[in-house]
């Protein structure tokens, strides 16, 4: 089964794990929340996907900072500053003993209401926050081999739709695109924004490389992903033209390289797209160094 830049292997220790609900540890088995969560009943919440490198939080900051902006934008009462929050998520992997190769998965929902019911007035608790870490890392060949994008028909919309900037526990457009990009036979999806240029994928986001010059898409219709925005700043720092503008598929079929970005893999290259292949199906010259690059940057990060 192809699974994209988030393969990996099960590390039997997650069958241990202990998982922090609202303050309170549970081991993995025990982990719950109500039926009546208001995550569970809409899909109503914001989430992070955090990354442990060295002991530390990689670019912690900033994905606080966009949870608490996705939260404030869905006007969810957070009572938990930022601080407090960091100190839960690093008590918990201490409570796990955790410092290397662990994946976090950070999800905020409005809390529980009273009745089954779509209203944020009726929710009658403060937020549920639930920390899940576990070991997890993206496989090595993911770096190397390349995955195969297929292009879907659901696309990446308007604000006044769904908000492609919040990072949001109602991905149902994703999932759509990842069905469809599944049943095509390929590792993710590559979506379109409403005018028909490209905008990202359906998990990760999305570059190609012609004549030595990155593209990327406008960032009109996508999250404002960490590691995306850590890539176009390390090809500004190291005279890598970098550009954030529309461009079509008939770009993307004729690109020399290209690569998605995220979180838990980092850059990954991709050599195939809609069964053409990209350059020579290779990884290239320029994502190999933009992964070097990146590495290095997230030790620095995590020193």
């Amino acid at each position: 089964m192809t699974k994209g830049t988030h393969d990996y292997h099960d590390d039997p220790r997650n069958a241990d794990i202990v998982i922090d609900i609202n303050g309170e540890y549970f081991p993995r088995a025990e982990a719950k929340v109500s039926v009546f969560d208001s995550g569970f009943v809409l899909g109503d919440g914001v989430w992070e996907g955090l990354r442990v490198h060295r002991g530390k939080i990689a670019f912690l900051g900033q994905h606080l900072d966009r949870l608490y902006e996705g939260a404030k934008a869905l006007d969810m009462a957070m009572d938990v500053a930022p601080a407090e929050l960091e100190a839960r998520l690093y008590r918990v992997l201490e409570k796990n003993g955790m410092r290397d190769g662990v994946h976090i998965r950070l999800m905020v929902t409005r809390g529980v209401k009273a009745t089954p019911y779509q209203d944020p007035r009726i929710t009658i608790t403060p937020p549920t926050i639930v920390i899940i870490p576990e070991y997890k890392q993206a496989l090595p060949e993911t770096a190397t081999r390349g995955i195969r994008l297929f292009t879907v028909h659901v696309r990446r919309g308007y604000p006044d739709v769904q908000d492609p900037k919040l990072n949001t526990h109602s991905k149902h457009n994703c999932i759509a695109a990842c069905i469809q990009a599944a049943k095509a036979g390929a590792d993710e999806a590559l979506m379109l924004d409403p005018h028909g240029f490209v905008a990202t994928c359906n998990s990760t986001h999305f570059f190609i490389v012609r004549r030595g010059e990155v593209w990327t898409s406008s960032g009109d219709y996508c999250l404002g992903g960490i590691t995306r925005g850590t890539v176009i700043e390390l090809c500004r720092a190291h005279d890598i033209p970098v550009f954030e503008r529309n461009f079509s598929l008939t770009d993307v079929y004729g690109a020399d390289e290209a690569f998605v970005t995220g979180t838990f893999a980092g850059l990954a290259p991709v050599r195939e797209v809609d069964g053409r292949l990209i350059g020579t199906g290779e990884r290239g010259p320029v994502v190999e160094r933009l992964q070097r690059l990146y590495l290095e940057r997230l030790d620095r990060e995590c020193l």
